[in-house]
Parts: C-alpha cells; structure tokens; sequence
C-alpha cells in the first residue's frame, strides 16, 4: 500500500480562489477537483468545501474552514532549483498583495509562505569551503529576494 503525504491548507472561504491563482501563477500547475457542502453541512449547501489542486506535480488541498485558524510563517513551501528570472517573475507575482520576508520568503496574499529560491543557491550556502559559503550565508542574511549573482560575488569575495 503506498502512502500519499499531502499538504491540507485552511482557508477562511476563498480556498477555490486561491486554488485558481495558483493555477495563474505556476506554469505546471491545476485545478483537479471541487468538493461542495451539502446537506450535512457545517458550510452552507453548495458552497465550496475542498479544492484539490496540484503545483508542479504536488497535490495541495484547500479547505473552506472558516475564520478559526490562520495560515502562518511557521510552515512554508520551498520552490528551489529556479534560474533568476523564474524567481524574479514568481516573486513578483506572490508578493502582490502579499508580504516580503529576509532571506527570500514571502507570504502571498492568501497568508501561504513561499520560499524562492534560485539555481545553485544550496550549493554556495552547502559548500565545503567554510569561509566561502558563509560569504553567501552572509549575503543571503542581507536579502529579502534572493539574487543568485549578488550570491555568487560575495561567494567569491567579491565586493
């Protein structure tokens, strides 16, 4: 029996909102299915209880819960592997309504946090060169989005 681990977002009531923006913003991504209270409720009848939705091949749940519980920075969802103009155009669009955050992290405007993260950014931070890597951690600390050639120059001590 495989076992499927899926993230369960609790939205106020615009989970489909959210579901259909994302389908806007991630190139691979869709709506894949709408569920609806019925006559168990405790939402109103028809209105929409679930969406599921899949972002580059993760499948997400959106759930209309109500105002009991709030999305927080406490649980975010790392995008990696992204070269500079990705994060720059991913950045733009999460952050439009939403927040920025240090160290690239932005919380959108549906309270969901993101962090974007361009192409080779582990490896400077990862690097077996200590004094080197941390350059980049040093640089990284300094930044709100993260840009992989400042990243790269101070890596190297560049100024």
């Amino acid at each position: 029996m495989a076992m499927d681990v899926t993230p369960f977002l609790w939205f106020d009531d615009n989970a489909e909102e959210a579901a259909i923006y994302y389908s806007k913003v991630f190139k691979n991504a869709k709506i894949l299915s709408t569920n609806r209270y019925g006559d168990a409720g405790p939402g109103d009848k028809g209105k929409v209880m679930t969406v599921n939705f899949e972002v580059e091949g993760q499948e997400f749940i959106g759930l209309n819960g109500g105002p009991h519980y709030k999305l927080n920075m406490a649980v975010s969802f790392l995008i990696s592997g992204l070269p500079q103009d990705e994060v720059d155009r991913l950045w733009g669009l999460l952050s439009d309504g939403g927040e920025t955050h240090q160290c690239g992290w932005v919380t959108d405007k549906f309270g969901v946090t993101w962090q974007v993260v361009p192409e080779g950014f582990m490896d400077l931070i990862g690097s077996d060169d200590e004094e080197k890597s941390a350059r980049a951690m040093k640089a990284m600390m300094e930044m709100v989005k993260l840009d992989i050639n400042a990243l790269r120059r101070a890596y190297d001590g560049e100024t």
